[in-house]
């Protein structure tokens, strides 16, 4: 399962608002690419359909979909925003991540 906290939710349900999506019935679609300067990079963005192979979770009332490849990386991770000074953006607290880069967007097990 992937967590989400009150202020990514608070941030997806005004983005997706901004770009057309419906929070409600819409997804946050999480993923992981080969490709950072640690080894694997997150992915995230909007989307409104769902494959065979994708896992469908709902945290905090906000619908999140994941390729059964991601999930693997994924499995526990908290989706966080940071609107702080080093810098804005969803933060990936992913318990899975041995080493993470200084920039927080890429990570290896």
């Amino acid at each position: 399962m992937i967590k989400v906290s009150e202020t990514a939710k608070q941030k997806v349900v005004t983005l997706m608002t901004e770009e057309g999506f419906d929070a409600t019935t819409d997804f946050v679609r999480v993923g992981v690419k080969s490709g950072g300067c640690s080894g694997l990079s997150y992915e995230l963005k909007f989307d409104n359909s769902v494959a065979d192979t994708d896992k469908l979770f709902e945290d905090n009332n906000v619908r999140i979909v994941v390729d059964k490849k991601s999930f693997l990386y994924l499995v526990g991770t908290t989706l966080e925003y940071s609107g702080g000074l080093n810098g804005k953006g969803f933060v990936f607290n992913n318990p899975n991540a041995q080493r993470t880069c200084g920039c927080g967007e890429s990570f290896s097990l």
